[in-house]
């Protein structure tokens, strides 16, 4: 990290375009980025610059693929704990692939979206060598009906079943559940149940959008309609028309972009940024949050109106340490469908691992569990994957099991005092708390951060300097 408090990158690119681009993407996440032209230089800065303390390292993939894999050997070799991603085109998975085995801990792929380097980067940083699975930025299609949805829960069959039922009518439908569990799934097993399957559904992350960017975003603008606006752009809800709308994360949504969200749910129409007409548009809407917006609406962070607008229809996804009887079942289908990725080979896993997988309580859910079985079957060598492949699961495990329970009691355990009868240092103290509230929130960070009233950039920061882990 640099003196002023900022994260530091390496960029391997070759390209001068694309290092002012992934420099300036950086740089809103709080990233300094330094470049190196191709892989001697690279490696020639990291031997001479003493006082170079990176936190990750960002290749731009060379058509020669010995020359990559060699590249992520020598950084790997150089520094261990330096995290290592890799930018690849898109389509070029086999890429990709080779790339994991040589001992990257991501990939992305071009064009480069900000939310998805600045996660990656993110996720980079908060998951140190003997801790946190990496999530992969490796999209799998998650386009499935209900009857290839895999789980026997009751609970979560009840939800499936809900959800079913309301595919077929216009009404909105809100979907409720942790990060991971499978929302956008659900989201569009309706959409492919109901009369608009005919035209794909659009998604939007609501929470990914600058808050004065939102309407322009959904609703669109005229040419020349503020600052900056230098053509015409068409909104997510008129691309939409005829079809289904995803909003995700909805309860991100600022306040003000809430009003004109209501607006169109009540009057069936949009008006674009500087446009003197507003234009009528067919939308189904469908949205999504890891929150609850019934607290969200007493807290006044949503609007009540709005709230009841989007939950005609409410759909729980239960979270997956609820639903663990479904693992084995999970892990199996989820292999299966790795297999089909370029590059990927079919792969089979012992008991002794899905009992493994069965222990662990999983705070990112079917996302963490499809990144974890993923991570393994690129570097398994073997016909089936074993216990012995999951070393990040049992590590985090064994440290679940080790960690007293978190009720709301726990906060007592803080303790204030030294045997001797003095304080201890606040340093000390704040870290014990950050540890109890990833505990009590069960490592959903962005939780975490909100209820200890800061933002996520300054939890990140102070999990570095502090020395703990985000698994912890």
């Amino acid at each position: 990290m640099t003196r002023n408090g900022q994260r530091l990158l390496m960029l391997i690119d070759d390209e001068p375009a694309q290092r002012r681009l992934v420099a300036a993407l950086a740089a809103r996440g709080g990233w300094r980025t330094v470049c190196a032209d191709n892989a001697e230089m690279a490696v020639d800065m990291l031997g001479t610059a003493d006082g170079l303390q990176l936190d990750c390292v960002l290749l731009d993939h060379f058509a020669d693929e010995a020359a990559a894999a060699g590249l992520i050997a020598a950084l790997r070799a150089a520094r261990p704990s330096l995290p290592v991603l890799v930018m690849t085109a898109n389509g070029s998975a086999q890429h990709a692939v080779n790339a994991m085995r040589a001992g990257a801990a991501d990939f992305l792929v071009k064009p480069l979206a900000p939310e998805r380097l600045l996660a990656a980067l993110d996720a980079a940083i908060r998951a140190p060598a003997a801790g946190e699975l990496r999530p992969l930025t490796e999209k799998m299609p998650t386009s499935l009906g209900f009857d290839e949805i895999v789980g026997a829960d009751p609970q979560f069959r009840a939800a499936l079943a809900i959800a079913a039922k309301a595919a077929r009518a216009r009404v909105a439908v809100l979907i409720e559940g942790e990060s991971g569990v499978g929302k956008e799934a659900v989201a569009e097993a309706i959409h492919a149940a109901s009369p608009r399957a005919r035209r794909p559904m659009v998604a939007v992350n609501c929470g990914a959008i600058p808050a004065n960017l939102v309407e322009s975003e959904l609703f669109g603008h005229e040419k020349g309609a503020f600052t900056g606006a230098f053509e015409r752009k068409i909104g997510r809800f008129a691309q939409a028309d005829g079809s289904t709308i995803f909003l995700d994360e909805v309860g991100e949504m600022p306040l003000e972009a809430q009003v004109k969200l209501l607006r169109v749910l009540e009057g069936g129409d949009i008006h674009p940024i500087g446009a003197r007409h507003a234009r009528e548009v067919d939308v189904r809407v469908i949205a999504a949050t890891n929150k609850r917006l019934a607290e969200e609406v007493e807290a006044g962070r949503f609007r009540e109106d709005l709230y009841y607008r989007l939950n005609i229809v409410q759909v729980t996804i239960p979270p997956l340490r609820e639903r663990t009887a479904d693992i084995p079942a999970l892990a199996r289908h989820l292999l299966a469908r790795i297999a089909q990725q370029p590059g990927m080979r079919p792969i089979g896993i012992t008991d002794e691992a899905l009992a493994l997988l069965g222990e662990y309580d999983w705070p990112g859910n079917v996302r963490q569990l499809q990144n974890a079985l993923f991570r393994a079957a690129i570097l398994c060598d073997g016909a089936a994957l074993t216990r012995v492949d999951f070393p990040q699961v049992a590590a985090m495990g064994a440290r679940h099991a080790l960690a007293p329970a978190m009720g709301p009691a726990a906060a007592s355990g803080v303790t204030l005092f030294r045997p001797d009868g003095n304080l201890r240092p606040l340093d000390e103290i704040e870290a014990d708390v950050i540890r109890l509230a990833i505990g009590h929130y069960r490592g959903r960070m962005t939780e975490v951060a909100r209820r200890l009233g800061i933002g996520r950039s300054t939890l990140y920061r102070k999990l570095g300097e502090l020395g703990i882990d985000s698994a912890a």
